[in-house]
């Protein structure tokens, strides 16, 4: 197989780092925020640091696959924005609050 100029220009330890520092900043976020819509974001940060490292190893590999689930990743990650945020706007609506203390019981 043909090597491509820029292949080798950034190893993959340097992705993958880059992956477990945006994981790791996600997981933390989603600890220790308070906030439904940032810990919503810290959930979707979890996805795409994920789906950094499918594209990596699909790249260092030479396979489609990774790169297939990270499409299947985006499309459940898209579906989970909509619906994500419907629920995010309802609760706002009844409850006039987004902090998740705040938010425990579904009853009123």
């Amino acid at each position: 197989m043909p090597s491509l100029p820029f292949q080798d220009a950034v190893p993959v330890s340097w992705y993958l780092l880059l992956s477990a520092v945006l994981f790791t900043l996600g997981v933390a976020g989603f600890i220790i925020r308070r906030n439904i819509i940032t810990v919503f974001m810290c959930i979707e940060l979890m996805l795409n640091a994920v789906n950094l490292s499918f594209v990596t190893f699909a790249n260092q590999h030479r396979q489609v696959s990774g790169q297939i689930f990270t499409f299947f990743v985006m499309v459940v990650a898209a579906a989970e924005a909509a619906v994500g945020l419907a629920i995010i706007l309802t609760v706002f609506k009844n409850r006039d609050t987004l902090n998740i203390d705040e938010i425990n019981t579904l009853k009123n």
